[in-house]
């Protein structure tokens, strides 16, 4: 081998290596909780529109979960958590509490976002949620998008993901 070829295979592998190092490994949840990680984009219109994408980690239940936002870097921007009795958002350092997954949603989106109808969503269930219209048709291909029409603000929600 000479040691032009030496040279080109050594930066190869150290390009794989690098790649590798910051590769994620793949999170598995204890059986029976459902999770779903993947990328997010949200859009909501209005007096002051917003647009937000990120990476998310979803997982738990409408009643208990949590939803991971992360930034393309890999950092966490925010972490939203909820309970009976309790919903809670932490991002920036600071930890703020709300009296429901609903306001919790609104207040770290912009939009009042139907979190606990994103598992039935999810998993391709065309669950009605007043004012949200949800095509659930290329769930089998990792695909979601979510639209609020009524009442304002307008919102509209596209989900790529893996289960």
């Amino acid at each position: 081998m000479t040691a032009r070829a030496l040279a080109r295979w050594g930066a190869t592998a150290a390009c794989a290596l690098l790649l590798a190092a910051c590769a994620t490994p793949p999170t598995v949840a204890p059986a029976g909780v459902q999770q779903w990680n993947g990328r997010l984009a949200l859009n909501v219109e209005g007096e002051a529109s917003r647009s937000f994408s990120a990476g998310f980690e979803l997982k738990g239940a409408p009643e208990q979960g949590e939803l991971t936002l992360f930034n393309p870097l890999g950092g966490t921007l925010a972490v939203l958590d909820w309970a009976p009795g309790t919903a809670t958002l932490r991002a920036e350092g600071k930890t703020r509490a709300f009296g429901s997954l609903d306001e919790l949603a609104q207040q770290a989106t912009g939009a009042p976002l139907p979190v606990a109808s994103l598992f039935d969503w999810l998993q391709g269930k065309a669950t009605a949620v007043a004012g949200w219209q949800a095509d659930v048709s290329q769930v089998r291909e990792g695909r979601l998008h979510a639209r609020r029409t009524d009442p304002p603000p307008l919102a509209d929600l596209r989900l790529v993901f893996e289960r």
